[in-house]
């Protein structure tokens, strides 16, 4: 018989447990090696080299520029993503980091010279075009690049990590690219210009702010990871002057989160607003009687309002009370409920509301005509393929002179069921001197049936027999 195994002792597992900790650690330790593979020389001289504005780089600025500028006018986010795509703008970004992080003043000043050039060029690149541009309409693109919020100080943080470790490999891969997709430092500058252009201050300020937190947390998760990699100091500083610098740094960052904190809740109160009003109108409409046509949500500083448009029968005082109480209990304070209904006589409508619902319908008309159009030309086109006109004159012409025995012809394009479908088959049917051998007239129709195929241009035809016609008269 088998016995069971000694149970380990307290000691032999604590052991046991030590070891299997010690491992994992190890594991974590190697697998998030951030040293494993790193250049640091190489990446020195890359964001160096990379850094510099001057020749080939400011052409491909401006033409990356000017991408971006045609797609932020068109709303084009495929045009948008290529401009991103050749951009050369995180050379001095990422050079700005890698300063501060080794120390370099002489660096820094340059990389900070090359930006503020780079910008300068970008600006003034967009704001012509957008002067020479005649579509001046807001679109989505332009707008979404106006109110920058702490999520997109996130986006820059996590792109500039993902950047200088990237550069920083053996294989740079398609890191760089990505991080300038992700960071978006292109639109914002594109959209500064475009206010600029049209003396839209929101605009201008809004995209130059977005455009300068990205730029500089990109250079503070630059400066992280250089610290991290311990890339080599271009020389000791005092550590009181260091931190000094420091502290500077940290009133900045924070002087410049600020906006973004305030309009991140600004966004983020505006969305659960409406998300609350959603389901207020949701669960109280429609009523008996009365349908709701549309609603419009106002959400600006201390004005917070919902206009209800309403066809049918009005709300009752009774029941515009309950509304407005339902309101106050869905946390809706402060909230004016204005509604435009019709009057119980002639269902007429408001002024504004009637320009909405002829509006509306012009443009339904519109639709469906251009849909009946569309419809109608391909039937057209359809009953011509139908139709299928030969030059019959010309025709009959050349068969006199190739078939001379040929007496009667007759084209067309006959439709045919099978019990499957319906089909269109071009037919011919002839009729042949009465004169003539059986022998000969079927040799004849081959070489017929093929002369049509190649003088009509038809792949498939039918040739069918008639039969042959008396031309002799009898007497009376």
């Amino acid at each position: 018989m088998s016995t069971d195994p000694t149970p380990p002792t307290p000691a032999k597992m604590d052991g046991i447990i030590l070891r299997t900790l010690a491992a994992g650690r190890r594991f974590v330790r190697e697998t998030m090696d951030l040293q494993w593979e790193a250049q640091i020389d190489t990446t020195m001289e890359i964001i160096r080299k990379d850094m510099v504005f001057r020749g080939h780089v400011v052409w491909v600025l401006v033409c990356s520029i000017l991408i971006a500028s045609i797609g932020l006018n068109v709303n084009s986010p495929a045009v948008i993503i290529g401009a991103m795509l050749i951009s050369p703008l995180m050379g001095p970004i990422l050079a700005t980091g890698m300063a501060v992080g080794t120390n370099d003043m002489v660096l820094l000043r340059r990389a900070l010279r090359h930006f503020l050039v780079m910008m300068g060029v970008g600006l003034l690149t967009s704001t012509l075009y957008f002067l020479l541009s005649p579509f001046s309409d807001q679109q989505t693109e332009l707008l979404a690049r106006t109110r920058p919020t702490l999520l997109d100080a996130g986006v820059a943080i996590f792109g500039g990590i993902a950047g200088i470790i990237g550069v920083s490999r053996r294989n740079r891969g398609n890191v760089i690219p990505g991080v300038a997709i992700a960071t978006a430092l292109m639109p914002p500058l594109c959209t500064a210009g475009y206010g600029l252009a049209t003396m839209q201050m929101n605009f201008l300020f809004g995209a130059l702010y977005l455009f300068i937190l990205n730029s500089i947390f990109i250079s503070l998760s630059t400066l992280l990871i250089v610290r991290l990699l311990k890339f080599p100091l271009a020389k000791h500083v005092d550590p009181a002057r260091e931190r000094k610098v420091k502290r500077y740094m940290a009133v900045s960052i924070l002087l410049l989160l600020a906006p973004s904190v305030w309009i991140l809740v600004s966004v983020t109160n505006e969305a659960i607003f409406k998300r609350d009003v959603d389901r207020f109108l949701s669960a109280n409409f429609p009523v008996d009687k009365t349908e709701l046509l549309s609603s419009k949500i106002t959400y600006k500083g201390n004005e917070r309002r919902i206009d209800l448009y309403l066809m049918g029968d009005p709300l009752a005082e009774s029941a515009v009370a309950l509304l407005k109480k339902q309101l106050v209990e869905r946390k809706l304070h402060d909230v004016d409920l204005v509604l435009h209904q019709s009057n119980a006589a002639g269902y007429e409508v408001t002024s504004k509301l009637a320009q909405e619902m002829k509006s509306g319908i012009i443009q339904d008309l519109f639709a469906r005509n251009e849909q009946q159009l569309v419809e109608k030309e391909k039937h057209i086109k359809d009953l011509e393929r139908q139709l299928d006109p030969i030059p019959m004159d010309a025709l009959v012409r050349e068969m006199k002179v190739l078939y001379p025995g040929v007496q009667r012809f007759s084209y067309a394009n006959a439709v045919e069921w099978d019990g499957r479908g319906m089909d269109t088959i071009p037919t011919a049917f002839v009729s042949w001197s009465p004169i003539m051998e059986e022998q000969e007239v079927r040799a004849q129709e081959l070489v017929l049936q093929d002369w049509l195929k190649e003088r009509l241009q038809k792949p498939r035809i039918r040739l069918l027999r008639n039969e042959p016609v008396n031309r002799e008269r009898t007497s009376p």
